[in-house]
């Protein structure tokens, strides 16, 4: 008989590891924790970015100054000879997000959309001029692009990023002055407004 056919439980529980007890442990005279220095001792704490005393990654790669990367706006860029050369704008029409999704110029709503006011299209064949009426309603709208399109009679609409919405810019007026500069109002209620809610009790 063996002694897993004497219960299902043998092997379920295993007794630690009981360090520093010599060499009657049968773990060896130092139970695994090598020779002296900080590891042998208890508390010991070694960062996972130690290299072992030389100079880390973080330090050897190059640093170059403030990038705003991670804080850019991506647009779809569509310019003015590649909706030209879409047949349902050869004679004009509205311009917005969902009639380009629909001629398969951008992608979908994810991005803001700016309109560029180059007259070639992606073929490399270049438009002589606008010709037709547009009704363009877009984020960004280049000061070319507005030219050329309010010059054959159409119109721009340009609704701003959410970047443009905060800092408080209103691209239509001309004026791209940011208005919203001030800090961010606390979220917690001011002192004097707690203080108006209820009279403190006084104290006895």
């Amino acid at each position: 008989m063996m002694i897993h056919e004497v219960t299902a439980e043998v092997g379920k529980h295993r007794a630690r590891k009981r360090v520093g007890r010599g060499r009657a442990s049968g773990h060896g005279k130092t139970s695994g924790r090598g020779h002296n220095g900080a590891g042998s001792r208890s508390g010991n704490f070694v960062r996972p970015q130690f290299e072992g005393g030389g100079l880390p990654y973080f330090r050897r790669i190059p640093h170059r100054g403030f990038t705003n990367t991670n804080f850019r706006t991506h647009f779809w860029i569509v310019n003015l000879g590649d909706i030209l050369a879409m047949p349902q704008f050869a004679k004009g029409g509205e311009i917005t997000k969902d009639a380009l999704i629909d001629a398969g110029l951008i992608r979908d709503h994810t991005r803001p959309l700016k309109v560029l006011g180059d007259l070639k299209n992606k073929h490399g064949v270049e438009i002589a001029s606008v010709g037709v009426k547009l009704t363009v309603t877009a984020e960004r709208v280049s000061a070319s692009a507005r030219t050329q399109i309010e010059g054959a009679g159409g119109s721009v609409t340009e609704l701003g990023t959410r970047r443009d919405r905060v800092r408080g810019i209103d691209r239509e007026s001309g004026d791209l002055t940011p208005k919203n500069l001030t800090k961010k109002l606390k979220r917690s209620k001011p002192r004097d407004a707690a203080a108006a809610g209820g009279k403190k009790k006084k104290k006895k």
